[in-house]
Order: C-alpha cells, then sequence, then structure tokens
C-alpha cells in the first residue's frame, strides 16, 4: 500500500490502458477517480478496484467538454481539501477511427477524424494539466502523467494520430518546464503494443487485420497486458529520484528495466529498443536478431537523429 492516502485522477479509465492504471494506483493504496462518458462501463472498472480492496470513484466526464474537465477537478478538491497527487491523462476516442479508416490516405478521409483523435486525446489532456497543476501547484508537489507513443516519434496509423501524440509529448514537455520550480513533475509515457480490449478485438484475434502485416500482428500478440502502464506509474510515483525524469518522454519497457519489474502475467516484457527486437522487424535483416545479444540496446539519440528535421 506504497500510495495509500494518495488521490488520482485516471481519464478514460472504462477499458483499456486506462483501467488498467486504476487498477494498479488503488491496488497501491491509492483513491482514484476515474473519468469516461458513461457510468455502467465505469462501475465495471470501480466493481474490480472494489474487489481486490481498492477505493475508486467513477465521475461521468466528457473530455471534451470544457464543463465536465472543470467540474471533475472542482470535486476533487472540494472532496479531498485540495489534495491531488497524479493525474493521468490517458483518455482518447480515436480508436475505432483508426482501425475504420486503416487502408485510406488522409486525402481520402473526412477531415473530421482530426477531431475524433485529438479533440480528447490532446485538447482534453491541456484542459486536465491546466486544473490538475492549480491543486498541485498550491500544495507544492504533483506527479502528471500524459500517456502517448511512439506514434510521437514516427508515422504510426495515420496523420491526425502522429500530430497528436508529438504534441502530446511536447505538452510534457513544456509543462514541466513551468512546473519544475513549483515541485511538480510532468512526463510522457510511452506504452508499447498494449493488448487492450479493441486490439484483440481488431488485430489479434483476425486472421489478417486490414492494414496490419504479420510482423505487426505478432508484436501485439505478445503485447503488454493494460496494467504493466500502471505498475510503471506506481513505482515512478515512489521514486526518490523522480524529478530528474520531468520533462522526459519514458517507455514501459524502460522502467520496467529501471525497476526490476514484470508484466502482471508474470511475463518478462519486449524491449522495443534492443537491437534484437529492431533487426527482428526488418525483412531483410531479422536472420540477424537471432545472433544478436538482447541486451545491445539502440541509444535514443539515434532514434532522434532518424527523424531529425534539420
Amino acid at each position: 500500500m506504497a500510495l495509500s492516502g494518495w488521490v488520482c485522477v485516471v481519464t478514460g479509465a472504462s477499458r483499456g490502458i486506462g483501467r488498467g492504471i486504476a487498477l494498479q494506483l488503488s491496488e497501491a493504496g491509492a483513491t482514484v477517480y476515474i473519468t469516461g462518458r458513461q457510468m455502467k462501463t465505469l462501475q465495471q472498472t470501480a466493481a474490480e478496484v472494489n474487489e481486490r480492496g481498492g477505493q475508486c470513484l467513477p465521475v461521468i466526464c466528457d473530455s471534451t467538454k470544457d464543463e465536465d474537465v472543470k467540474g471533475l477537478f472542482e470535486r476533487v478538491q472540494r472532496e479531498q481539501n485540495g489534495r491531488l497527487d497524479i493525474l493521468v491523462n490517458n483518455a482518447y476516442s480515436g480508436v475505432q477511427a483508426i482501425f475504420d479508416n486503416m487502408e485510406n490516405n488522409f486525402w481520402e478521409i473526412e477531415p473530421t477524424i482530426w477531431d475524433d483523435t485529438n479533440n480528447t486525446g490532446l485538447r482534453g489532456h491541456y484542459f486536465c494539466c491546466v486544473y490538475a497543476a492549480r491543486l498541485m501547484v498550491a500544495q507544492g508537489k504533483g506527479l502528471i502523467v500524459t500517456i502517448s507513443s511512439m506514434g510521437g516519434l514516427r508515422y504510426l496509423f495515420n496523420v491526425p494520430y502522429g500530430v497528436g501524440k508529438a504534441a502530446c509529448d511536447r505538452l510534457a514537455a513544456d509543462t514541466a518546464v513551468e512546473l519544475k520550480s513549483r515541485g511538480v513533475v510532468s512526463v510522457s509515457l510511452w506504452p508499447g503494443a498494449v493488448q487492450t480490449e479493441l486490439v484483440s478485438q481488431h488485430i489479434i484475434e483476425k486472421e489478417k487485420p486490414p492494414g496490419f502485416d504479420q510482423k505487426l500482428k505478432d508484436v501485439y500478440i505478445t503485447g503488454e497486458t493494460t496494467e504493466l502502464s500502471g505498475k510503471c506509474i506506481v513505482e515512478l510515483a515512489k521514486d526518490k529520484n523522480l524529478m530528474s525524469l520531468t520533462g522526459k518522454v519514458l517507455l514501459t519497457c524502460d522502467l520496467v528495466r529501471r525497476y526490476g519489474l514484470r508484466d502482471v502475467d508474470g511475463r518478462r516484457v519486449v524491449d522495443y529498443t534492443s537491437l534484437k527486437f529492431l533487426l527482428s522487424q526488418s525483412p531483410y535483416m531479422s536472420w540477424l536478431s537471432i545472433i544478436t545479444p538482447s541486451f545491445i540496446r539502440v541509444p535514443r539519440c539515434i532514434f532522434s537523429l532518424a527523424i531529425s528535421k534539420f
């Protein structure tokens, strides 16, 4: 119960990664406010939290509605005497739109896919950061985690997705600049391939998912559970040197190594930065992965240089 007495907000916790994070934070002793658009699915998450002995408070909150977001943090302030220790920006409404348009170019899709992808998962994150920061700055401490992905570094799925994820990384980095002197940490977290409910439905269970080759499907088959990100955030919250990480992009596979973790089902977590894994994804060099040691990792600066704009 390392986070006993802590107060957390996890947006988009009805299912998927958000649900997994809520389960892990509550299991660690925190009181967790979970948000979503439907009370029925929120109550299902809350019921599982309660079964594990945790404390969870479901709140109807549409992250595209400004008054909903403002009301959420006003409620936290009122009920918890102004205390808020962790905000996890996870709400996202673009998954179905991604799967529906996997084989289309951006000019072939209605431009409203931008709103489906980024109104909840970027604009909503900014609003949450503002209201959470007001509480955290007042108490002189706090942790904001924005869920992003490799799509912020390289093309993945579609144009609005990549633009939104790159912006999420900048949101974490730039808020960290202004929050650091106030004792508040802001980071971007990149989970690996995660076996969410929708991923299982659209990728893993289908023989030939539209827009996915077999190698990418295999990555998801061996992917992370929805609770691994939650385990990583719990460890981050306990880290005595957490401020040294503020403003950074953190990968779950790196945090697994940093804190000596395994996934909740006992499996080792795939290291997406290992040379062995990267070689295995190349159609011409995959044979080299067989003889490459798994401990050799590609420096982060190489990833940045590979997509350098200059």
